[in-house]
């Protein structure tokens, strides 16, 4: 009977201290990162491509895993086709033509890679770099808040029908396909007047439309952006963006779950460089009033900054805050973690403190480790009020210094990282200063 009784105690335990280190940031019994992922693909050499994709394809297409595809120029699927990818198929963007792949509105993609044999998406040169391709572009039938019914990417794209270009409708249940285990490398192409592509595109896509365990890494662009629509993303991953790793705008209504972005000082643009950026519109355009404004909820989410020396990055300028909220938005992220970054939070300078802001805005069981200020709004010098509403004891916030060494499994790893918090390393406390 002890026996047992000790058997019991022990998995109790165990299971207590799983909850405590898988509370925060990124979860799973297990590092799912594993097998399907890669954050050294740059010397990875898939041989010659043995098909040409091209044009536009009009009918149910099927990609196989025995052959290398190559996206020579814009690519489109288009009169209601159905793009199928078999795991472990990979396609190549071709870097002369700045290859892309555009999944228009009406046509899905279904690409269901597995754990052990993801679909990837790279560049077709032997030296691959950021910025080597187009990227990869989901267009659906979803509402976005812009001035009528449909919108168009820019981009410097050239269909041979502004329809294969145009997204937004009225289904927010409209569903674009499958992306599962997917990995899109050293996309983000700059194009001469519509700056850099980003890795994934999802304009206006419907919440029937699967997004699970997407890895975007060194994109020379935004690595994921959302116009409009309402998706669902879960296990998302953002590596060493140039630009920003996940962008919301248009009116977005977006779940983002159980995801990471993992940023370098070393690699950024002055273009943005921030984990998340939430917006309405862009600055030159104008609010339509009577449509939603962009609302992003986030969980577990895991943003973190791997610097050689923090603090030397952060005195010379190389850090910059993990989000930016701009006006017009509402943004709630909870159980989540946040490391290495000056300030942790922006908010955009035209939102007024009040309470009416602040209920749009919501920081909840957050972790914020080893950033230079919390959560600011930028360009005011005082922001004693702010940081203290969000450290009330009330939202369960928790404020830390601890390297990374001590605060994830293992955030160095070139093979296998670990991005998952260290059982019983987080402390609650209400210290906020900034020294």
């Amino acid at each position: 009977m002890k026996t047992i009784l000790k058997i019991t105690l022990f998995f109790v335990c165990a299971s207590s201290l799983l909850s405590a280190q898988q509370e925060k940031g990124i979860i799973g019994y297990n590092n799912w990162l594993n097998n399907w992922t890669d954050f050294s693909p740059s010397q990875k050499d898939y041989g010659e491509p043995t098909q040409i994709l091209s044009g536009d394809i009009t009918e149910d297409t099927k990609l196989t895993k025995n052959n290398v595809y190559l996206l020579l120029g814009d690519v489109y699927v288009v009169n209601n086709a159905n793009l199928i990818i078999e795991p472990g198929t990979v396609i190549l963007g071709d870097f002369k033509t700045k290859g892309s792949l555009i999944i228009s509105k009406g046509s899905k993609i279904i690409a269901e890679g597995t754990q052990t044999d993801p679909i990837i998406f790279t560049s077709s040169r032997s030296a691959k770099k950021a910025g080597d391709w187009g990227g990869l572009f989901v267009l659906g039938n979803a509402p976005t808040n812009m001035f009528g019914n449909a919108a168009s990417l820019e981009f410097g794209l050239q269909p041979t029908s502004f329809q294969t270009i145009s997204y937004g409708g009225d289904d927010v249940d409209s569903n674009s396909g499958v992306l599962r285990y997917v990995r899109i490398e050293f996309a983000g192409k700059k194009t001469k007047n519509f700056g850099n592509f980003n890795g994934l595109t999802l304009a206006g896509v419907g919440h029937e439309t699967v997004l699970e365990n997407v890895m975007v890494s060194y994109c020379e662009g935004n690595a994921v952006a959302v116009l409009g629509g309402k998706p669902f993303m879960m296990k998302m991953v953002s590596f060493r963006a140039n630009q920003n790793d996940y962008v919301f705008n248009y009116g977005a209504q977006a779940d983002i779950l159980n995801s990471l972005a993992v940023r370098s000082p070393y690699v950024s643009s002055p273009y943005g460089s921030r984990c998340l950026v939430v917006k309405s519109y862009n600055e030159n355009e104008s609010l339509n009033s009577t449509k939603a404004e962009t609302i992003v909820n986030a969980e577990n989410l895991t943003l973190i900054n791997v610097s050689d020396n923090l603090k030397s990055d952060i005195e010379v300028g190389l850090v910059k805050e993990a989000i930016f909220i701009d006006k017009n938005t509402s943004f709630a992220i909870d159980r989540s973690v946040i490391s290495g970054f000056y300030p942790a939070v922006y908010l955009d300078e035209t939102i007024k403190i009040n309470n009416e802001n602040l209920e749009k805005i919501q920081f909840t069981s957050t972790y914020f480790n080893n950033c230079k200020g919390n959560i600011f709004v930028k360009n005011y010098s005082n922001n004693d009020d702010l940081e203290n509403w969000y450290g009330s004891r009330v939202f369960n916030n928790v404020y830390s210094r601890g390297p990374d060494s001590e605060t994830f499994i293992d955030a160095h790893s070139l093979k296998r990282p670990d991005y998952r918090l260290r059982i019983n390393k987080i402390i609650a406390s209400n210290d906020n200063d900034d020294d």
